[in-house]
């Protein structure tokens, strides 16, 4: 999963590991750029499980391409950072503070992080698949390693989880709000995320065609690709779909979808 750099940013979870909505099935969250360490092999596996300090020292191999607060790029890097921090300021793992103080508060009924190297997602879902090229057979690659993804989405999630989470996030029901007012302080982000698009804390936001603003994140993974958002006045709307989309139309026709839904 991934990083927001000169801006401490970390993607909300969204799902991207299984299909997610109403009463639908599992999904993990996942919100990556195309260099993530992927290693997708026949089978549907990764290499390994990837500890968060390497995912770091490997973010850390490359130089800063600005300095601090200059620019802004979408990234995975600080979200693993933040993971870290987060654990070394409580002693206590990661999974376990998003659980108590985000997923149950909201009233998700989320799977948080699973364990390293767990692959499988318990409950009934849609398989997930990928292609190496246009005319290549599809494989399932259901079965994945997250590890990779950690603090920045290696989360098992529902599309009715997600809505009920940003509904809850932006009612200012999850934290204080000076705090969500930061997460809501934003940047130009149009290169990854659209026309009109910005960058908070975690949370990007959409003009939507109706007017007003959608507030989200959306998810991508070897497999599945969610995109999703939610309105100040409680509209919300997630969709997943069962394979990665690597090119701008198909990412773009999805979250038109996702405003039509939102407009209606």
């Amino acid at each position: 999963m991934w990083t927001p750099p000169s801006t401490p940013t970390c993607p909300a979870s969204s799902a991207g590991k299984g299909s997610t909505g109403g009463a639908s099935p599992s999904a993990s969250s996942s919100s990556r750029p195309a260099d993530s360490p992927t290693t997708a092999t026949a089978s549907g596996t990764t290499s390994g499980t990837t500890p968060p300090r390497e995912l770091l020292g490997t973010a850390l191999k490359h130089p800063a391409e600005c300095a601090p607060g200059k620019s802004w790029k979408y990234s995975n890097t600080n979200c693993v950072l933040a993971g870290l921090i987060v654990q070394k300021v409580t002693g206590r793992p990661l999974a376990e503070q998003i659980d108590r103080r985000i997923i149950k508060p909201s009233g998700c009924a989320t799977r948080t992080s699973p364990a390293p190297g767990d692959a499988s997602i318990r409950e009934p879902h849609p398989h997930g698949y990928y292609r190496e090229s246009a005319d290549a057979p599809l494989q399932d690659i259901t079965e994945i390693d997250p590890s990779w993804g950690w603090a920045a989405g290696q989360m098992v999630s529902t599309n009715s989880d997600l809505n009920r989470f940003f509904t809850e996030l932006l009612a200012g029901r999850l934290l204080p709000a000076a705090q969500l007012a930061q997460m809501r302080s934003t940047v130009p982000a149009e290169a990854p995320f659209g026309p009109g698009s910005r960058y908070g804390l975690g949370l990007v936001s959409r003009p939507l065609p109706c007017g007003g603003l959608s507030w989200g994140h959306g998810g991508s993974f070897p497999g599945y690709e969610t995109r999703g958002g939610a309105t100040d006045d409680g509209r919300a709307v997630n969709i997943a779909v069962t394979m990665q989309l690597t090119d701008e139309a198909g990412r773009r026709n999805l979250e038109r979808a996702v405003d039509t839904a939102l407009c209606r």
